[in-house]
């Protein structure tokens, strides 16, 4: 996949102005890779799009995935992984969530999001080792231990909780789920793409689908059919009409479908078939996730996207024609 930016190559430029480009397109390339693409034109539209639903989300996005590149730097991780962005992603996630979860107006959030992303760098390295044993990806698996750990711990810091009581509650649907509208529906479409994010704005969602159309059609078709599913299947589930709608059901459909047809296996019938069954069990596994987080005052996160990945893609290498398994 061709990246249409590209840091520049004028030697007669400054060296501090050369590393400087260079470091402004890793860090556009770690926001395109939350959804696998290591685009630094999808990355700055995914700015675009955080900016478009707070320009403090859009601000946190980029400090924390320029926090975790230069820890990647710092640290001497492997120079190909941090040209790909692939050391920028969870650090993104990271500090995002931190903002959402903690709220982007305090001081301390902006500490522990720079700090969460400098850590994660050293969790992924750490997943990297152990999952390396079955060839396997870390995807946010270093972003679902750091940020768990986070915000289950910040509700009894004072300095660091600024919501009130803690959220530590049993989920339940609380009676039959309300009729699912049009204007629910597409909305919710959309607004899967932009969970993955924790933003649950459906016009957020599409800045973020035509992020993913400009790096790969592949790309972008899968993240419409992991959200169909994964409406389709929260639907069918009975999940509440307002998690449909706000993207919250869905959204780890869409990472799922993405990763097992096109990503981590190659593009085809027999894997875009492979990719549906994997969004609706991701789908159906996030109530269990959010059953177990929630009495402590977790969250949900990107678990079921992660732990159905790893283990669809374990399973792959027995199933050869699927294709062969990619470790990219």
């Amino acid at each position: 996949m061709r990246d249409r930016i590209a840091a520049p190559r004028d030697r007669s430029a400054p060296p501090a102005r050369r590393r400087w480009a260079r470091h402004t397109v890793h860090v556009l390339r770690g926001q395109g890779q939350v959804d696998f693409l290591p685009s630094a034109v999808t990355g700055a539209v995914f700015t675009v799009a955080l900016c478009a639903a707070g320009w403090a989300y859009g601000l946190y996005g980029l400090l924390g995935t320029a926090a975790g590149t230069a820890t990647a730097h710092l640290l001497g991780v492997d120079r190909d992984r941090i040209t790909a962005g692939l050391e920028g992603f969870n650090a993104c996630l990271v500090a995002v969530g931190s903002a959402v979860f903690l709220g982007p107006g305090h001081v301390s959030t902006v500490l522990l999001a720079v700090a969460g992303s400098a850590v994660v760098t050293v969790v992924t390295a750490a997943a990297a080792r152990v999952l390396a044993t079955w060839q396997l990806p870390t995807l946010t698996l270093p972003f679902c231990l750091v940020a768990s750990a986070l915000t289950i711990g910040a509700p009894g810091l004072a300095r660091v909780w600024h919501q009130g009581a803690a959220p530590a509650a049993l989920p339940g649907t609380g009676g039959p789920p309300a009729a699912l509208s049009f204007t629910d529906l597409w909305h919710g479409l959309f607004a899967n793409v932009a969970q993955v994010f924790f933003m649950p704005q459906w016009y957020v969602g599409a800045l973020f689908l035509a992020g993913i159309f400009a790096a790969s059609r592949t790309a972008g078709a899968m993240a419409c059919v992991g959200s169909l599913t994964g409406t389709g299947t929260a639907w069918a589930l009975g999940a509440p009409t307002a998690q449909i709608a706000s993207g919250a059901a869905g959204y780890n459909a869409v990472l799922v479908a993405m990763a097992l047809c096109g990503v981590f296996l190659p593009a085809g019938r027999r894997t875009a078939a492979y990719a549906v069954a994997g969004a609706a069990t991701a789908t159906a596994l996030a109530p269990a996730i959010t059953a177990l987080t929630a009495p402590s005052g977790g969250h949900t996160f990107t678990w079921p996207f992660v732990l159905t990945t790893l283990v669809f893609l374990a399973a792959a290498p027995a199933l050869p024609r699927l294709g062969r398994l990619s470790r990219s």
